[in-house]
């Protein structure tokens, strides 16, 4: 009997691991899909390969999506400013969103007629790789081993070891999911709201390191070369956070809303990413009106959350990625960063399009655009809504 094909989208971690062994228990050639969207080197990679074929796949897949992520999601994400909580940068929404849809290109190219996934019932992962399955693939059945069958961690080492597979490292201790745009760490710490990460996730600077200035510079509201040098969005992102990480810098804990309405805790660096928003922020402070900014802020954050909890295909999300596409045709010029062990600063902007134009008007005590009467009238108009408000009770202190 001929064995029914599944495209399950593989990780090398432990989740994942388990399902190869239990689809192929269940009768399915399972096609495992790694899809880099960046983070990994070439013999990580290489090494989840192997794990792929130890574990029992019956093909392994690649797909190289850094390209794609960055074109799809981190640009928008750049661009709208965009941080869970203030916080967090969404390192692994994006990735997910479309982890899903090349595992289901790879489904369709094989012919299978399922794609799994190693989500628990707990998170957001497998909200975000089931809404992409359903809208992408409406025939394929979605098979998601680990959910279905309520596991836990130590359950999943103990199925494979009893088979003679390999255990991934550090399987039972915690999850680092690496990616273009930051790297997670998840596990049993994150549970316990006063539990900080593992010591051996923050690799500490050295705190005799020399202080550093970077400049970027941007087109149209995408960052297009580090100090003078060309490079392409992925690379660009790369060479940051290895920058980032020498400084330590971008290393933080968010908690916040899952899509399943309850609180999440994660911990994450991410260096390249807030040093991007921070400067590109500073960078449309300076060539943005106050309501350009006002409204992009609104949509910024509306997107982010939509993203955050799977639903990158609602049409609104095209509605909104115009208007920011539209809202960044002057964020073009050049920002200076100074790093420093710990902690960076964005020292300065210029941009061709500058609103803070000394030809146009003085700044200080001088002024050019008007006269000091005018000044005195503005004044008392502005007063007026406060003025009436208190006459009848309802203003002033």
């Amino acid at each position: 009997m001929q064995s029914t094909s599944i495209a399950l989208a593989f990780s090398g971690g432990l989740d994942t691991s388990y399902c190869v062994p239990r689809l192929s228990e269940q009768g399915y050639a399972v096609h495992t899909v790694f899809v880099h969207t960046g983070g990994t080197t070439s013999a990580e990679r290489a090494a989840i390969r192997r794990q792929a074929q130890a574990v029992g796949a019956a093909q392994h897949h690649e797909v190289d999506a850094q390209d794609a992520v960055f074109q799809r999601f981190v640009r928008f994400l750049i661009q709208g400013n965009v941080l869970r909580g203030e916080v967090y940068p969404l390192s692994v929404s994006a990735e997910r969103t479309q982890q899903a849809i090349s595992v289901v290109e790879v489904a369709h190219a094989v012919g299978a007629k399922a794609v799994a996934h190693g989500s628990t019932g707990a998170g957001n992962d497998q909200v975000r790789f089931d809404i992409a399955i359903r809208v992408l693939a409406p025939d394929l059945a979605i098979v998601t081993p680990i959910r279905d069958e309520g596991l836990t961690r130590d359950q999943s080492i103990a199925y494979l070891r009893s088979k003679g597979l390999p255990v991934p490292e550090k399987a039972g201790a915690y999850s680092v999911n690496q990616g273009l745009w930051g790297t997670t760490w998840g596990g049993g710490w994150t549970h316990d709201t006063w539990a900080g990460p593992p010591d051996e996730l923050l690799d500490p600077p050295d705190p005799g390191l020399a202080p550093r200035e970077v400049i970027l510079a941007w087109e149209q509201g995408v960052p297009v070369a580090v100090d003078g040098a060309p490079l392409t969005g992925p690379n660009l992102i790369a060479a940051l956070h290895e920058l980032a990480h020498t400084y330590g810098l971008g290393r933080n804990i968010h908690v916040g809303e899952t899509a399943l309405g309850i609180k999440g805790r994660i911990g994450f660096e991410a260096g390249a990413a807030l040093l991007l928003i921070s400067a590109h922020r500073e960078l449309e402070k300076l060539v943005l009106t106050k309501w350009q900014t006002f409204w992009k802020d609104q949509l910024g954050r509306f997107y982010g959350d939509r993203l955050h909890e799977g639903q990158y295909f609602d049409p609104a999300l095209r509605d909104i990625e115009a208007m920011i596409t539209s809202s960044q045709r002057r964020v073009t010029g050049e920002t200076r960063l100074r790093l420093a062990p710990g902690r960076f600063h964005v020292t300065g902007t210029r941009s061709p399009f500058s609103l803070m134009n000394r030809d146009i008007a003085t700044y200080g005590e001088e002024h050019r655009l008007w006269t000091g009467d005018e000044a005195r009238a503005f004044a008392r108009v502005a007063s007026i809504p406060s003025v009436l408000a208190a006459r009848v009770g309802d203003g002033g202190i």
